[in-house]
């Protein structure tokens, strides 16, 4: 573990897996509840986490660098489910890199319970984790320009679904109605942190 500071008040931590960054975002929330950390914001992503509102950021690098984590608790919150159809333009190609036929690949990605590790690249968007190491699939060789919004995709080892139009090069296997970004709603996203997913076969894969 490597913790940086950033800035006056905020420190970024440095892990070297996502599951310990999820270990770490789940302990320093619990610290936050119990009421000995104080921070503004804590923000996992892949490999780190950012805490940022610290009053004293190089006293809490010294004890994070020299602590052990414990593991990540057992998630406790609902599963949020997503109605997908299995539609995607690179179902094809996906069930090719896995070596099955396409209509496995929605029946492994939907009986797989996933978990946002952390959110990025556009608001609403989760990066979700959950499908074996064997089925990480490569980005595409070219972008699209376009990616509609609810497109179910992949990409390394995560799944994400597009919370709205925009450019993209993950792999493409389906497309739900789930509204993923709201602005009227409390709260504005769908997924969040440590939320776990299922994705409910619709229609026609």
């Amino acid at each position: 573990m490597r913790a940086l500071p950033v800035g006056d008040d905020a420190l970024l931590v440095e892990v070297s897996s996502g599951e310990e960054a999820q270990a770490l975002h789940a302990e320093l929330l619990r610290r936050r509840a119990q009421g000995s950390l104080a921070v503004r914001e804590i923000v996992p992503a892949a490999r780190t986490v950012l805490l940022d509102g610290l009053a004293d950021p190089a006293r809490l690098a010294s004890e994070l660098t020299t602590s052990e984590v414990p593991p990540a608790p057992p998630r406790a919150r609902a599963v949020v489910e997503l109605p997908v159809r299995y539609d995607g333009p690179d179902l094809a190609e996906v069930a090719a890199h896995w070596g099955v036929l396409p209509h496995e690949v929605a029946e492994i990605h939907a009986n797989t319970e996933f978990s946002v590790a952390f959110c990025g690249f556009a608001p609403g968007f989760g990066y979700l984790t959950g499908l074996p190491p064997r089925y990480d699939v490569p980005r595409r060789a070219t972008p699209r320009t376009t990616v509609p919004a609810g497109a179910v995709a992949l990409a390394g080892p995560y799944t994400g679904v597009y919370p709205r139009s925009s450019p993209g090069g993950w792999q493409l296997i389906g497309t739900t109605d789930a509204v993923l970004w709201d602005h009227t709603r409390v709260p504005a996203a769908l997924l969040s942190p440590g939320t776990r997913v299922r994705f409910v076969p619709v229609g026609r894969s």
